[in-house]
C-alpha cells in the first residue's frame, strides 16, 4: 500500500494550553486507520490539525504534499472531515445538505446540476439514508442527521476521509452499516480512513491500524494484522485501565476485568 497521510512531531494546542506533543504516524492508502485514547488525550484536536482547522507545528503531508501549504479549497478537495457535530443550514432539506459536500469542485457562483443530484441521492442510499432526501434537515433524529451528514462528507470522494466519532448518534445496525462502508471505501477504492472512537469493540472489528494517544502523545502505533494478542492487551491497558482482551473468529474483543 501507499502512504497517503505522513505526519512527523506534529505540536498543536489552544493558546498557552499544548495539547499535542511530537505526534508522527503515517496513514496508507486502502486502511482504515482508528485513533483512540481516553477523554483529553487529543484525538479530536489531531483530527482537526489534519484538516487544516487549527495551526499546528512540525510537517503533514497528503501525497507529498504539505498540507499547511494547501489552499482551503484544495484541501476539502482531497480531506473530507465530519466533525462530533456537524451543522447544516435549517432551511434545506436532508438531499441539498448532501449537495453541499460538492462545493469544494464547484466553479464561483456554480450550482450542484443533474449528475451531482444523482450522486447525492446514490451516496445517501449507500449509508442507508435515501428516504430522507426530501425531508427538512431539523426535522430529522440525531442519528438520522448523522447519516446525511456522513453522505455528505463522502460525495465527493475525498482521498482521506476524517471522521471524529461518526457512529456517536447511530444504532447498533446502522454503525455496523457505517462501518461497513468506510472499510470498503478504504479498501476497494484505495482511499484512507482515519476515524476517533469511543467504541472500542466495533473498532477492534473494523480498523487496519491503530493510533493511541495518551496525554497529548503517541504511545502506541499498532497494525492489527502483526500486533500479537498481548501486545494489545497491554497497550490497552495502558490507555483504559483494568481491561482484557479475547479473541474470538479472527477478532479482538475488549472487555472489562472482573477483580474477584
Amino acid at each position: 500500500m501507499d502512504e497517503l497521510l505522513r505526519a512527523r512531531e506534529v505540536c498543536a494546542g489552544y493558546g498557552q494550553e499544548n495539547v499535542l506533543r511530537k505526534v508522527s504516524f503515517s496513514v496508507q492508502a486502502g486502511e482504515l486507520c482508528a485513533l483512540l485514547g481516553s477523554n483529553g488525550s487529543g484525538k479530536s484536536t489531531l483530527l482537526r490539525c489534519v484538516c487544516g482547522l487549527i495551526p499546528f507545528r512540525g510537517s503533514m503531508t497528503l501525497e507529498g504534499e504539505q498540507l499547511l501549504h494547501m489552499s482551503h479549497r484544495r484541501r476539502a478537495q482531497h480531506v473530507g472531515y465530519l466533525s462530533q457535530k456537524g451543522g447544516a443550514s435549517p432551511a434545506l432539506t436532508a438531499l441539498d445538505v448532501v449537495l453541499m459536500g460538492f462545493n469544494p469542485l464547484l466553479g464561483l457562483l456554480q450550482s450542484p446540476g443533474s449528475v451531482h443530484r444523482v450522486r447525492a441521492l446514490e451516496t445517501l442510499e449507500q449509508v442507508g439514508a435515501a428516504q430522507f432526501a426530501c425531508r427538512d434537515f431539523p426535522t430529522l433524529s440525531e442519528g438520522q442527521k448523522q447519516l446525511v451528514l456522513l453522505a455528505r462528507t463522502l460525495v465527493c470522494q475525498p482521498r482521506l476521509i476524517v471522521l471524529d466519532e461518526p457512529d456517536s448518534a447511530l444504532d447498533f445496525r446502522n454503525r455496523r452499516q457505517i462501518l461497513d462502508l468506510l472499510k470498503a471505501c478504504s479498501g476497494a477504492r484505495e482511499r484512507g480512513v482515519l476515524l476517533c472512537s469511543h467504541d472500542i469493540n466495533i473498532t477492534l472489528a473494523y480498523a487496519d491500524h491503530l493510533l493511541l494517544l495518551k496525554d497529548g502523545s503517541l504511545a502506541y502505533d499498532l497494525r492489527l494484522s502483526t500486533v500479537s494478542q498481548e501486545q494489545l492487551q497491554r497497550a490497552l491497558q495502558d490507555i483504559y485501565g483494568p481491561v482484557e482482551v479475547l479473541r474470538h473468529g479472527g477478532r479482538y474483543l475488549m472487555i472489562t476485568r472482573i477483580e474477584n
